[in-house]
């Protein structure tokens, strides 16, 4: 028997683009976990508290909606879940651009929106794996991560390669030398490992406020500040939230609002006016496509791995 999944149509307030919003949940190119079809449908393999699940969104601008599909256990939760994920809960009040470039951005991306997951260990665990390392090597550990110890996401995600990522149960059973086989080291398994053994008191952080939440992430070894914006940006859908700590972001959007590249303290001091609606501005300044010249030689993949990690 064929299972033709579960089915929902839903009307945003706004031209919602599902690429943009879906992007940030895409780790590398290759990401197992989320597909772009020849269709142009998303397809995102999760792991929701009700069981695993394959969702795929598309936007049909002909109907002015977005038709979400789901299969496997976890299919009524991961459409519930649709209109949060895509920004519905997205709320720009109060925020004001301040400076022309901003203004600019913001009038070609008025419909800009964070989405919301919920799923705060989704974001947590790979989030963990791209501290300090570069892009190439993150997402390359992130893809050997899933695909070895992971599982294939349900219904007609399978067939398109669509995997889900491991539970916590097997997160915490993954032995030390497998994680170098990742090229995962150390400082970086001991906190994926820490926090999968916390996993449901971690989860429970999405329906508290982000401050607080944020407060018990860091309380955790190897969690530190950036770890925990790039968790509020895509699980919370907080706004506010800035990685500070990134090689890139400080920089880039120093010289672009004011043609200075920034560190992290005057960045922090810099954005201080937008509070609550801080990560708004790094956003805008991406979207417009402002990143500062680069010179210098791309930063090279390691060949050992360190045994510290300075970037939490």
């Amino acid at each position: 028997m064929v299972d033709d999944g579960r089915t929902r149509a839903w009307r945003p307030a706004w031209p919602c683009s599902v690429a943009a919003v879906l992007r940030p949940h895409r780790r590398g190119a290759g990401d197992p976990t989320y597909r772009v079809d020849e269709a142009g449908r998303h397809w995102r393999g999760i792991r929701t508290p009700d069981g695993p699940a394959s969702l795929s969104v598309e936007a049909r601008a002909r109907h002015g909606d977005v038709l979400a599909r789901a299969w496997g256990p976890g299919a009524e939760w991961a459409l519930e879940s649709v209109p949060a994920m895509l920004g519905a809960e997205d709320d720009w009040s109060g925020f004001e651009p301040r400076l022309p470039v901003l203004a600019e951005a913001l009038r070609r991306h008025p419909h800009s929106r964070v989405g919301r997951t919920g799923l705060v260990m989704e974001a947590l665990v790979p989030a963990i794996i791209e501290q300090k390392v570069t892009g190439q090597e993150a997402f390359a550990g992130f893809r050997m991560l899933v695909r070895r110890f992971g599982e294939r996401a349900p219904g007609p995600g399978h067939d398109l390669g669509l995997w889900v990522q491991p539970t916590p149960e097997r997160l915490r059973q993954i032995p030390s030398w497998e994680w170098l086989r990742l090229h995962v080291d150390p400082a970086r398994s001991r906190a994926i490992v820490t926090v999968a053994r916390v996993a449901d008191a971690i989860e429970r952080t999405a329906s508290i406020a982000p401050e607080e939440a944020e407060a018990r992430l860091r309380s955790l070894p190897g969690i530190g500040v950036w770890t925990c914006a790039e968790v509020r940006q895509r699980a919370f859908g907080d706004s506010d939230a800035v990685s500070f700590g990134d090689y890139h972001v400080a920089k880039d959007v120093g010289w672009a609002l004011t043609g200075t590249p920034f560190d992290d303290a005057a960045l922090e001091e810099f954005l201080e006016p937008w509070r609550p609606h801080r990560g708004r501005v790094v956003t805008l300044v991406y979207l417009a496509g402002l990143r500062r010249p680069r010179h210098g030689p791309r930063m090279a993949p390691r060949t050992h791995l360190p045994a510290k990690v300075t970037r939490t």
